[in-house]
């Protein structure tokens, strides 16, 4: 199904584009209609992997393992650069990535398992390394919890990043980790403007939400910064000074960012959505991001695609680290640490490693 040119509410995207992987796809003969099409719902699809703990060798995401309990995520960010992982599926990278979405109901088990195997050395794993381990269905199933349960166990260090309020659910467990240095959370904010975070991040928290969760991890004892994930050139670059004041007087003590990427068909996807809620702004957003990427939407280049290239990529750090200076972060990070890890008695034997 092709993207339609009429927005789909609470909906980041407005159409299936082609698999890049499929040889063939199927196309609507007309847009949708928001009197007399039903609104895309959502499945839930169970996620057999025998697996949860993901290597990556990637020098620039700063982390090397990461945990996901699920695959799609209902947030909806037209931005996502995780879309293009949902044709590996078989789906396309537009609605289904925010509708068909699955589950590793098994995520804890496994988690458990490989903790306890000795082949593991304690590392810092990070929760949201693709899609958010705290989008909505996770109210219900829980599945991040149960992880950080298991992960709270072992005092193996986490750090999450998610756009959701609801991280603050698990403030208990992240306080009992955060007592060996074993927990720290970023909540991604990108932007404060509560109409823009509407249409681009549909079904995320409000940017106020985010700032209360910030506020109330910092209360808890803690560790917890913003991401400034992802600046969009040309749209929300200007907001960097006031997310990281606005974060900071929440609590936040340290903080990070990364200029948008555009992989494969989020490019497409993200300039039809420009064109459909920014069509004043559109070129010069997409101009922007060429100049950044190399006249490219997209540069996948190991240590420049995070950042970009170029006068507006020096602007955009240079806005960064005087915003963070201003607000006494600067050097601040996070101090995880695996000092405390352990293997519970039995941990070995009861699953037969």
């Amino acid at each position: 199904m092709e993207s339609s040119t009429n927005p789909i509410p609470s909906r980041g995207a407005t159409g299936n584009p082609t698999n890049r992987f499929e040889n063939i796809h199927l196309e609507r003969d007309m847009d949708w209609n928001p009197e007399e099409d039903a609104l895309p719902t959502t499945q839930f699809l169970r996620d057999h992997t025998s697996k949860i703990i993901n290597r990556n060798d990637s020098p620039d995401v700063g982390f090397e393992y990461s945990i996901n309990a699920y695959r799609g995520c209902e947030h909806g960010c037209i931005y996502c650069y995780a879309r293009p992982t949902h044709e590996y599926l078989g789906f396309s990278s537009g609605l289904d990535f925010e509708t068909k979405i699955m589950v590793k109901m098994e995520a804890a088990k496994l988690l458990r398992a490989e903790l306890s195997s000795p082949k593991w050395q304690p590392e810092v794993i990070a929760m949201s390394g693709v899609t958010d381990c705290y989008q909505p269905v996770e109210r219900k199933l829980k599945l991040t919890r149960q992880c950080l349960e298991v992960l709270a166990e072992f005092r193996n260090p986490v750090a999450i990043v998610t756009k959701n309020h609801l991280v603050t659910r698990d403030i208990d467990l992240l306080s009992e980790l955060a007592r060996h240095r074993a927990a720290a959370v970023f909540l991604s904010v990108t932007t404060l403007d509560t109409d823009l975070r509407k249409v681009m991040e549909p079904r995320t928290s409000p940017p106020a939400s985010r700032l209360s969760a910030i506020a109330e991890l910092t209360k808890a004892g803690i560790p917890t910064g913003v991401l400034v994930s992802p600046v969009v050139p040309g749209l929300t670059d200007h907001e960097i000074p006031a997310i990281v004041s606005a974060a900071v007087k929440a609590g936040a003590k340290f903080a990070g960012y990364v200029t948008l990427r555009l992989p494969y068909s989020v490019a497409p996807l993200f300039e039809q959505w420009l064109a459909q809620h920014f069509p004043d702004r559109k070129e010069k957003v997409l101009n922007r991001i060429r100049a950044l990427r190399d006249g490219k939407l997209n540069n996948a280049d190991f240590g420049s695609r995070m950042r970009g290239e170029g006068i507006f990529a020096d602007q955009i750090e240079a806005l960064f680290n005087v915003a963070c200076r201003k607000a006494g972060i600067q050097d601040n990070h996070t101090g995880l640490s695996t000092a405390a890890f352990r293997r519970p008695a039995g941990a070995q034997m009861e699953f037969g490693l």
